[in-house]
């Protein structure tokens, strides 16, 4: 694995002043937020116009990525069973252009953080889809917790207790832990 510069940060229930004290040890530049919906009903802080303003004002550029790489797509044929497929995402266009962006970002050494509601990386689909992507491509996540980082690894690890849930190509296959109304 490569050293990286790709990092994850979930809001929780943070103060505005919390989640930018966060990133600031990180020294984050950039906030891409794969939120499929960018707004908090309890913590109007992070909706998406006040987050790009205030972020803004202390120089962190802020971006929207969540119709690439939101955990709730549009598309239909993403869900089995009423719950989100990874699997089935991971095959789709619009989920691979979100992480050529990632790619190209680690290989410009940018320092980015994904942003999603989750504060824990082993509930959020920052973990069990867009870094079980980014490891095909040796690129292991910087998921930033109350307690530090966590690599990428060590998050599946303890989702999966050591044991993993692999399929015949030694690859987890995750899904939502909610189920969806696909209407």
């Amino acid at each position: 694995m490569s050293i990286t510069t790709l990092y994850t940060i979930g809001h929780g229930n943070k103060s505005l002043n919390e989640f930018i004290e966060e990133l600031r040890t990180y020294s984050i530049e950039y906030l891409f937020d794969v939120r499929s919906f960018p707004m908090s009903k309890y913590n109007p802080h992070f909706n998406r116009p006040l987050l790009d303003y205030n972020l803004g004002n202390i120089l962190i550029s802020y971006t929207f990525l969540g119709e690439y790489l939101g955990g709730l797509p549009k598309d239909r044929s993403c869900f089995t069973d009423d719950k989100v497929d990874y699997k089935k995402i991971r095959g789709k266009s619009f989920f691979q252009e979100g992480i050529q962006l990632l790619i190209d970002g680690h290989k410009e050494k940018l320092k980015i953080a994904l942003m999603c509601s989750e504060q824990n990386p082993e509930d959020c689909h920052r973990s069990k889809l867009i870094g079980e992507e980014l490891l095909k491509h040796g690129i292991s996540l910087n998921h930033i917790t109350p307690n530090g980082l966590k690599k990428q690894e060590r998050v599946i690890s303890e989702l999966t207790k050591g044991n993993g849930t692999k399929d015949l190509f030694g690859k987890n296959d995750f899904t939502s832990r909610n189920k969806y109304i696909n209407e």
